[in-house]
Parts: C-alpha cells; structure tokens; sequence
C-alpha cells in the first residue's frame, strides 16, 4: 500500500460569506440565520487543508447534497 494512501487532507466547500459585528456573532443561537453574499446557483470554493484548490457547484440529489468539480486551480509555485 502506498505510504499516500494514509495521509488525511480536510477538505472544506466554502458556499459564500459574510462580515458581522462581534456582538452578533455572540448572540447567534439555534435556528439563526446568516445572509451570505451568495446566490443559490454561484459556484463554490473547494479548499483542501485551508488552501483553494478547486471551484464547483452545488448538486442535490434527493435529501444528499454533492459538490461536482468545475475547475481546478492552478497549484502556486513552491515558495523554498
């Protein structure tokens, strides 16, 4: 077995954000709702360990949601 097959990479799917007040950060509570800058059909950024590595949209299938990759990001030359 390869040694990359037991590396773990946390993936995130960044739909859209937003900038609040610390004082509404604090009041948020269950059933909150927080307005992104983003429409239902913008694409979304696919991050790997916090770096961006790809743009997708979303896709709902039934009751399970998937994110399908458009376009990957050029890798940034290695800065040593």
């Amino acid at each position: 077995m390869s040694t990359l097959d037991k590396v773990s990479v946390d993936i995130a799917v960044v739909l859209g954000t937003t900038a609040m007040p610390i004082h509404q950060v604090l009041r948020l509570g269950r059933g909150a709702i927080i307005e992104l800058d983003a429409a239902e059909d913008d694409e979304v950024s696919i991050l790997a360990n916090n770096f961006p590595v790809a743009k997708g949209t979303v896709v709902v299938n039934g009751n399970r949601i998937a994110v399908e990759v458009k376009e990957l990001l050029p890798r940034l030359p290695d800065a040593r």
